[in-house]
């Protein structure tokens, strides 16, 4: 146990290392959705599919990667991922089609699902005094937070002197550095519970929210009240309520949905949702806008984010320490109303707006208002957690984040298509183009610059400016609504989380029998 605790800042790093790989892959894909778009023929729909096919099976697995490795070993679990994930990049690489890429990134964020919560899980149990478990809640979330800005400099780079398909090769490297480091570094670990598998929950629980993250990546096209998206709410819902009866009646359940009547671990949920639901929202839409109307290179638009980076890794431990001296109620009441802030300013961002100035503003806003919001919910959700609850609770943490960040790609990409695909079609009618051709060109920026190329050349500035007004005009739209929702859901769930770092703060789940401090059940030092 004591040799564990000398090394908990090397374990540290090294979950931090697999969490980096996980999550920079949801984001790195993005800066290249222009290369995909010309190369692999991608719609706008099909973009966002790129990017929500990885989080469909990841956020639908999360609760089985969290179970089984509970119960065969949270080290073992994680390596076997990584490994899975390392091969399926392999494939994603090689693909030349958008239906071979989508099967190839839907396998890494299955594989992925086996990865996140067992860095989390072994987090939690490493370290034993709270003061310090927040402190590396605030390294882990800020190695998310660089890796979600980062991927783009990545892919970039990469795309710059190689095909698309470096973008999955890079993550190998990283792979065969996390396995050599896991194996010396990280100790084996389980429940402390023996208990088998819930079967049964795991099943409920996976076609649960696997439908209702579907519904959400597939409302904006099918139609929000279209039969299938409706039919797949419905099935979520019903899937819901059979999981958590089943759940309470089970002895051993794969989720004691009984901690969401705790409502600090609730409003740490929601606010983890609700600040990836900006953030990849935004995220979806700035690396277009950089490359597609100001014409940045991929190399040049990744670069362009690394201000994001910058702040969100100085500032993210330092949200932790605050959420310790004043108390996360605050910390995160005042980062969910920096984001909204930041997003409510792109709505007066123009395309042609200084990039030292408005745009790197925004940018630095938003990551303040991340940060402050990432490492205090995720503390706070964890802390309520008994030592049997800590996979499930680590599952939760990440489907909160997946849903969250699906709902945002989905709604805030909506609410643009919404905007864009008429005003394109209005721009673009005077051309003569064929129906079909209008079609296309709605699809997508880059669809709609594509067509306006085979016009004649006295045509193309009056209809570019156009192009780009519907661009704007759906950007602003985005951002306001994502404004509006961070706004009216934080004000919401904030008030459940703790008011300071007080006994009672600290007890309140104890008596109520919903938590009990992980310092005080330490896991059992399996070791490697």
């Amino acid at each position: 146990m004591r040799s564990t605790h000398e090394r908990r800042w090397k374990i540290l790093i090294v979950l931090c290392l697999a969490a980096f790989l996980v999550v920079i892959d949801n984001t790195i894909v993005n800066v290249a959705l222009p290369t995909l778009a010309r190369n692999l023929h991608a719609s706008n729909s099909s973009l966002q599919w790129i990017v929500d096919g990885y989080s469909l099976p990841f956020a639908g697995l999360l609760l089985a990667g969290a179970g089984v490795s509970d119960r065969l070993g949270r080290k073992r679990v994680m390596q076997s991922a990584i490994m899975a994930f390392a091969v399926f990049s392999f494939f994603a690489a090689r693909s030349n089609s958008v239906p071979e890429l989508l099967a190839a990134r839907a396998l890494m964020g299955a594989s992925a699902a086996f990865i996140f919560p067992a860095t989390l899980s072994i987090l939690t149990t490493t370290f034993d005094d709270g003061a310090e478990r927040a402190k590396a809640f605030g390294v882990w979330g800020a190695t998310a937070g660089v890796a979600i800005a980062v991927g783009p400099i990545v892919g970039g780079s990469l795309l710059v002197h190689f095909w698309y398909g470096s973008i999955f090769l890079v993550n190998i490297p990283i792979v065969a550095v996390a396995l050599v480091a896991s194996a010396y570094v990280v100790p084996e670990s389980k429940s402390p519970t023996a208990r088998a598998l819930d079967v049964r929950g795991l099943a409920i629980g996976t076609l649960g929210v696997t439908s209702l993250v579907l519904a959400i990546i597939q409302g904006p096209s099918w139609g929000w009240r279209s039969v299938a998206t409706l039919t797949l709410f419905a099935t979520a819902l019903v899937l819901g309520y059979l999981f958590t009866r089943f759940e309470l009646q089970h002895s051993a359940p794969l989720l004691d949905v009984r901690i969401f009547r705790n409502g600090t671990f609730a409003a740490g949920a929601g606010t983890i949702a609700v600040s990836y639901f900006c953030l990849f929202g935004f995220i979806f839409l700035v690396t277009q806008y950089f490359q597609l109307v100001r014409g940045y290179s991929a190399l040049s638009a990744g670069v362009h984010t690394l201000p994001f980076a910058i702040v969100t890794a100085l500032v993210t431990p330092l949200g932790a320490v605050l959420a310790i001296r004043i108390g996360a109620r605050y910390v995160v009441g005042a980062g969910l109303l920096i984001m909204s802030a930041s997003m409510a300013w792109v709505t007066t961002v123009s395309a042609t707006a200084p990039y030292v100035g408005p745009v790197i503003g925004v940018m630095i806003v938003m990551a303040v208002g991340f940060s402050l919001v990432s490492a205090p919910s995720t503390a706070a959700l964890m802390e309520t957690l008994r030592p049997d609850q800590i996979g499930a609770g680590a599952a939760v943490n990440e489907t909160t984040r997946e849903l969250g960040g699906t709902l945002g790609v989905a709604l805030i990409g909506s609410v643009f298509s919404s905007i864009f695909g008429p005003q394109v079609r209005a721009a673009l009618a005077r051309l003569g183009l064929t129906a079909h051709q209008l079609d296309v060109a709605r699809s997508s920026m880059a669809a709609a610059q594509a067509t306006l190329a085979h016009v004649p050349a006295n045509l193309r500035t009056i209809s570019g400016q156009g192009l780009t007004k519907a661009f704007m005009e759906g950007f602003h739209r985005g951002c306001l609504v994502a404004s509006i929702v961070v706004a009216a859901v934080g004000v919401a769930v904030v008030r459940f989380l703790p008011s300071g770092d007080t006994r009672e703060d600290r007890t309140k789940g104890v008596a109520d029998g919903s938590r009990s401090p992980v310092r005080e059940q330490r896991q059992p030092d399996v070791g490697p």
